[in-house]
């Protein structure tokens, strides 16, 4: 007997160990049952929502006693997160949040769910959202993830008023949130955090990182062919001039700098999204920044869209009086639309570059459109902060002359009223500040070499500080380099706090070398 005995000792060890092993597993297993039990039971599609209420409440207030356990916590973790997400998107679509706060019975079990008032620093007021929607069922449609693994359910809080507010986008505004409920016995109450304010927050009497993800609110609008709708922009004047305006992406916060992104020809606010999620997905940069978009169809001349960008701006101030100063950001004839926020235009100015008689003409005819005064003479916006131009033919592009530019100006076709408006008061009178007699302005005009607005431009101060981003094709050849659409010559401006020549086209925006430098240029800008 002992001859057999001996040699099996060790698997007799080795069956003993994994035996208790396994017994371990199976009691932690057990001991987060109950749980995780409650969460199917929520999951289920049931029409009896006070039920499933409960049972999200009983799940997380079990989950809640296993996170101090090194063995647990992050299993428990994960059904916490889970039982407060469903319970919130559930209520909220039930349109029960806002009735809070509330008694739900079912079973024998009750639980009072009240809400915490918002106010304090990093608390979403409960009300200011509509509605919820778990991050994680949010498609991110090809962008990066930004998320942040921790405690509480990562949700997308949408606004979306009706009446559609100013200067929002038309399914709304959109935030990270995390939720969070505290139990003191059978009394719950949901809190609702603002995870680009507060990263951790006390949970089963322990300081716990937030779970948060910061690219879902930016996937939740949802995405268009931004060559499609940029091309539409650009001939097609008249159907997109209705979306001309300055949108929020993120609700205003009076202690965030905005920065402000403007597309170019041929293009739409979409050229942003990887350029936003970068920078959201930075702490330092998500923390101090909130983003806007300028959209405009292309087609106009950028004097009419840099009227039109003014005046956006005038009432975002009106709205929310005391907005820090902002930093705008434009690419291609986006930075000639920014750069005319931050210079004045004046007669003399108009006189330098025309001649006298030329410039004495044609305001003799402006003096009667009103419209052409205001986008023709202006003063620098005070509270452009800074300026980033990317890709930026301050002194035109060579594409628009020739049979190219031809063609492009003979495609364009702008709204008839403004057309009309131009033509009846104006007439030839255009054609001293446009550089092609007989024809109206557009995008391509505004856009040439010989146009006289550019010259204007080039010999007035920008009066803020400003930064050249320029591709140059990989080529590495600048000051003779060109992005295939801008040559160096007329990106490059003498006076800019820092130039960068990054390895890329035109389309240079969501290059890592353009990402990197932008997040450098709005560090510092911060500090």
């Amino acid at each position: 007997m002992k001859i057999f005995v001996k040699p099996l000792l060790p698997l007799l060890a080795l069956l003993a160990f994994t035996g208790c092993a396994y017994q371990a597993h199976d009691s932690r297993d057990a001991r987060l049952a109950l749980a995780n039990s409650h969460l199917e039971m929520a999951q289920k599609t049931s029409p009896d929502v006070t039920a499933r209420a409960v049972h999200y409440l009983a799940s997380a207030a079990e989950a809640v006693k296993f996170l101090n356990s090194p063995a647990d916590r992050e299993a428990a973790r994960l059904t916490y997160n889970s039982a407060v997400s469903g319970l919130v998107t559930l209520l909220g679509d039930e349109g029960r949040l806002r009735n809070l706060p509330q008694t739900f019975s079912s079973g024998g079990v009750t639980y009072q769910l009240s809400l915490s008032r918002g106010g304090s620093a990093g608390i979403w007021q409960p009300s200011y959202f509509t509605s919820f929607k778990a991050a994680e069922a949010v498609s991110l449609k090809n962008l990066k993830p930004n998320r942040q693994e921790g405690i509480g359910a990562a949700l997308v809080g949408v606004r979306k008023m009706n009446p559609r507010e100013p200067q929002t986008t038309l399914v709304g505004i959109s935030a990270p949130v995390t939720a969070l409920v505290d139990f003191k016995g059978t009394h719950a109450t949901l809190t609702f955090i603002n995870p680009t304010e507060k990263t951790h927050a006390v949970v089963a009497n322990a300081s716990r990182q937030l779970s948060a993800d910061f690219t879902a609110p930016l996937a939740y609008y949802p995405p268009t062919s931004e060559m499609w709708n940029g091309v539409m922009g650009a001939l097609r004047v008249d159907a997109h001039l209705s979306k001309t305006g300055l949108y929020m992406l993120q609700p205003y916060d009076p202690n965030r700098i905005p920065v402000i992104f403007v597309h170019g020809l041929i293009s739409t606010p979409q050229l942003w999204r990887n350029v936003i999620n970068e920078i959201n997905g930075d702490p330092v940069l998500r923390k101090r920044y909130q983003c806007w978009v300028f959209a405009y169809p292309t087609g106009n001349p950028p004097a009419y869209s840099a009227l039109r960008l003014r005046e956006e701006l005038a009432t975002a101030r009106k709205l929310h009086p005391g907005m820090k100063d902002f930093v705008l950001i434009g690419h291609s004839m986006g930075g000639i639309v920014s750069r005319m926020q931050a210079t004045t235009f004046d007669q003399k100015a108009w006189e330098d570059a025309l001649g006298r008689e030329k410039a004495t003409a044609f305001f003799a005819k402006a003096k009667n459109n009103a419209m052409i005064q205001r986008a023709s003479l202006f003063k620098a916006n005070p509270h452009v902060a800074r300026l980033v131009f990317i890709c930026t033919p301050h002194r035109g592009s060579e594409m628009a002359l020739g049979h190219l530019g031809n063609l492009g100006r003979s495609l364009i076709a702008l709204p008839a009223d403004l057309s009309s408006n131009v033509t009846s008061t104006m007439g030839d009178a255009m054609s001293v500040i446009t550089g092609h007699a007989g024809r109206l302005p557009n995008s391509v005009t505004g856009l040439s070499p010989t146009n006289p607005t550019l010259n204007v431009m080039d010999h007035r101060p920008i009066e803020a500080p400003y930064h050249s981003i320029i591709g140059d094709q990989g080529k590495g050849d600048s000051p003779l380099s060109s992005d295939g659409v801008v040559k160096y010559w007329s990106s490059h401006l003498a006076g800019c706090r820092s130039e960068r020549i990054v390895p890329g086209p035109h389309s240079a925006c969501e290059l890592p070398e353009t990402i990197n430098e932008l997040k450098r240029i709005l560090r510092a800008h911060c500090q």
